[in-house]
């Protein structure tokens, strides 16, 4: 499936929500990125933020498959959304 950016941009602000209610990996994902509370809030209409969002999850198969089992999405579905963000699109060095 090909994600239109609307449609990533919701499954990012999913995975943001999900990130912010897993009392494990919030504290994980605020100290990657050395935002605040206010600094989530704020960057969350962002795409290239929700980008950022998908490449924190990516980082770890396992918090994929959690994410994904939690909220009933497609396991391969981060990484196409991704694609549709800014900075998502697959380099090709050959």
């Amino acid at each position: 499936m090909s994600y239109t950016q609307e449609a990533a941009e919701t499954l990012a602000l999913s995975a943001l929500g999900w990130l912010a209610a897993t009392d494990d990996l919030l504290p994980v994902f605020m100290g990657a990125s050395g935002l605040t509370e206010a600094d989530l809030r704020g960057q969350a209409a962002d795409p290239a933020f929700l980008g950022a969002v998908l490449d924190f999850l990516m980082m770890d198969d396992a918090w994929v498959i959690r994410f994904c089992d939690d909220t009933g999405t497609a396991y391969t579905a981060p990484m196409q959304a991704r694609a549709a963000l800014p900075g998502g699109a697959q380099v090709h060095w050959t």
